[in-house]
Formats: structure tokens, C-alpha cells, sequence
């Protein structure tokens, strides 16, 4: 049976890094014997410049019909003048809301290749593999009311609202549960109970549902406490599981511990395995076009999207071991190079990884 994925290429670096990651995809594809439909459309700041809107209705049509997405990035300058509801990171919310996308999956794996390029000792690092799972369509993100408004005495005031039903907080716990279960079996669940009466009930809820899970063990942290744990002792951790803003934050942090935010991957899952899948870079907009993004986070997200889409678990471990393979060659993009370390453009790091995988047996293991 084919599959649908559908590529959207965003701003800044989005489309250089989406356009490797779409010969990868093709390559893996066509050797592992999977039929797959490729269509691209718009969204974020290039919708808003060619459709009027950072989620057009066009996008939003072919986003319900594909089994998967794989998305570049949005953002950037040109458009911070726009009204906050107007800006290309509301398309990405939208997004998520509409196809329901309510689980963010970021792993944050340290490849041995890399040790000496996280910010921490290597010893901390070496061996490093957690996976951070974020609730991503409640919290205070989408809570309403929300705005800007003017006080009498004529000062203006911002306000959000943080809300969580508990449907919302069972139904992420469980998949870090069950994702924990395959793994080493350890769930933290990081809140901040002490002063916020919505993260008193995720907590309550979280404890609930591990009462189904009895093989895994669970931990509660605030989230200060957490922060600074991943940055003290990160392989302490195994899944990690919060809610929207806490998770956007220590998913950030942790991926400084890898090495580069240029080599994580992620995937934002619904309950049909639909995902969109992105880097978690973002658009560096300052280095757009210049053929120096490294391009391996969203090549990984094509693993990602292999292994929790398209059921193509194989696909994927082919993808990953091709990456490991170019790294150990010695291939670097200036995030992750280190001092006298030749450096190699996008397109190059993207060639380096097809070769990887069309003739595995002639690249260094």
C-alpha cells in the first residue's frame, strides 16, 4: 500500500534542509521497496507572502489527506511586524490543533561521534539517549482569554491562560508510559505543582494513570529542578513527560547537551500515528541560502517519520545508521565541527548520507 507525505518547506533554512532530507526519503524509499507519494505546499511566512495566510485553506486540505508531513521551519524577521495572530508561528500552531497532533516526540541522543561537541564534559554526555515527550495542543499556548488589553489608568497589561483538561494530561501520560515500556522503563513527569494549581493536576492525573503501567517507575520534578538536572547529571533520565511550555523549554536545553541543535530530530503524533515531522532548529534565517545548515536533524525526522508513520521500522534504522556512518567518516557542517575539523555544506552532508545508504558496505562503520 503507498503512503502520502507531504513536504512543506517554511522559511529560512527550511527549504535547503527539506530539499536533502527529500532525497533521502526517495533513496530510502526506493531501496526498502516502499511507495511513496510526495506533494509540497505552503506554510508559515512564505504562506502568508503567497496565500495571505500563515495555514491556508490549500495546505490545510492536503495536510488531513497525508499519512505524514515533514515540515522545514517558520519564522523569521521580515514578518515580526505583523500581529501576533498574523505571524508564521500561528500556522504552526494551527496545524497541530487541526490534524490534532497532541504529542511531541523530541529525542535527544548523543551519537559517540559528536561527545566532544556538547557544551558538557563528555563523560556526562557519552551514552546519552532520553526521549522528552510535550503535550502539544493544550497549555497555556492555546488557553484562552488571551491578549493585550488597556487598564484604566491607561497601562497595558498581557495575559495568558495555562488550562489543562484532564483528558488532555491522561492521554499524553499514557503514550509516555507505554514508550517508557520499551525503553528503560522510567517516566519523569516534570511540573510545577508547588504554585500552579493546573501542574497539581496534571500531577494527580500522571500518578493516576501510572497506576496501569506497574513495570515502569515514575518520578515527579518541578521544573526548575529539572532544568537543572539535565544540565548536572542528563543520563539520569530516561522519558521525560510535560506539558506544553515546560516541554518547549528543557527540549531546547537538552538538545545543547547532543552536541548542535542541527542533529535533533522530532515528531508530533496523533492518535491515528499521523505526524508532522521537523528539526528542531528553527529558521536561522542569518544563514539562509548559503548552503551551511546542517541538514541531519531533518534527515532524522525522515527516520522518525519512517518508524512512527509509515510503520517502516527497517527504512529508519537504515536512515540513522547512515547518518552514524557520516559522522564516523568525519563529515561535519560547521555546527558540529570541531576546532580544525574540515567543514562540508548542506548539500555535500546530504550526498555524504545517500552514499551512506545506497553502498553501505564501502563507508567506514
Amino acid at each position: 500500500m503507498g503512503h502520502s507525505v507531504l513536504l512543506l518547506p517554511g522559511d529560512g533554512i527550511g527549504p535547503e534542509v527539506v530539499a536533502q532530507a527529500r532525497r533521502v526519503l526517495e533513496c530510502v524509499a526506493a531501496l526498502h521497496g516502499l511507495t511513496i507519494e510526495l506533494d509540497e505546499a505552503n506554510l508559515g511566512g512564505v504562506a502568508i507572502d503567497r496565500e495571505g495566510a500563515a495555514y491556508p485553506e490549500s495546505t490545510r486540505v492536503k495536510a488531513r489527506e497525508a499519512d505524514a508531513l515533514l515540515l522545514g521551519a517558520v519564522g523569521g524577521p521580515r514578518w515580526d511586524a505583523l500581529p501576533a495572530g498574523d505571524r508564521p508561528e500561528r500556522g504552526l500552531l494551527a496545524i497541530r490543533a487541526d490534524l490534532d497532533l497532541f504529542a511531541n516526540l523530541r529525542p535527544a541522543m548523543l551519537f559517540p561521534q559528536l561527545a566532544n561537541a556538547s557544551s558538557l564534559k563528555p563523560e556526562l554526555v557519552a551514552g546519552l539517549d532520553i526521549l522528552i515527550v510535550r503535550e502539544l495542543t493544550g497549555g497555556i499556548y492555546f488557553g484562552e482569554p488571551r491578549g493585550i488589553r488597556t487598564l484604566e489608568n491607561g497601562e497595558r497589561e498581557g495575559f495568558n491562560t495555562y488550562v489543562y483538561r484532564e483528558s488532555e494530561i491522561e492521554r499524553i501520560a499514557r503514550l509516555a508510559f507505554e514508550l517508557a515500556s520499551k525503553r528503560d522503563g522510567r517516566v519523569t513527569s516534570v511540573d510545577k505543582a508547588n504554585v500552579l494549581e493546573v501542574t497539581q493536576l496534571w500531577r494527580d492525573v500522571v500518578s493516576q494513570t501510572a497506576q496501569a503501567y506497574p513495570e515502569v517507575m515514575l518520578e515527579h520534578l518541578y521544573v526548575d529542578n529539572a532544568a537543572m538536572q539535565l544540565v548536572r547529571a542528563p543520563k539520569q533520565f530516561d522519558v521525560l513527560v510535560t506539558g506544553n511550555i515546560f516541554g518547549d523549554i528543557l527540549s531546547d536545553t537538552a538538545a545543547m547537551l547532543t552536541g548542535s541543535i542541527g542533529m535533533l530530530p522530532s515528531a508530533s503524533l496523533n492518535a491515528r500515528s499521523c505526524g508532522l515531522y521537523e528539526p528542531v532548529h528553527g529558521s536561522a534565517p542569518d544563514i539562509a541560502g548559503q548552503d551551511c545548515a546542517n541538514p541531519l536533524a531533518t534527515i532524522l525526522s525522515v527516520a522518525m517519520l519512517l518508524r512512527y508513520s509509515l510503520n517502516a521500522g527497517d527504512a529508519a534504522n537504515a536512515v540513522e545508521q547512515a547518518v552514524s556512518r557520516v559522522l564516523q567518516q568525519g563529515y561535519r557542517t560547521a555546527d558540529i565541527a570541531a576546532q580544525g575539523e574540515a567543514v562540508v555544506g548542506t548539500e555535500a552532508m546530504g550526498s555524504a548520507v545517500l552514499s551512506a545508504l545506497e553502498q553501505p558496505q564501502d563507508v567506514n562503520a
